[in-house]
């Protein structure tokens, strides 16, 4: 995974490799699987999900790694 370079206002951010790609807060990946914000942390803590920290602390999800959960075969 490319380090981040700069997260913008609407969630996206620009890889090294010059990609955009969106962040989603652990609310916006409860709605995708139907389950509680707290569940998607424990998640990431578990290791079954991939997760980003902010700087300010904060879990953020990349948008493709979701993707990639919901459709394994993309």
């Amino acid at each position: 995974m490319s380090p981040l370079k700069a997260v913008a206002p609407d969630g996206t951010f620009t890889t090294e490799a010059g990609a955009p790609e969106r962040l989603l807060t652990p609310g916006e990946v409860a709605r995708i699987f139907g389950v509680d914000p707290k569940t998607v942390n424990r998640w990431a803590l578990t290791g079954r999900i991939p997760s980003i920290r902010t700087p300010s602390g904060q879990r953020r999800y990349r948008e493709n790694d979701i993707a990639t959960l919901l459709n394994p075969t993309r």
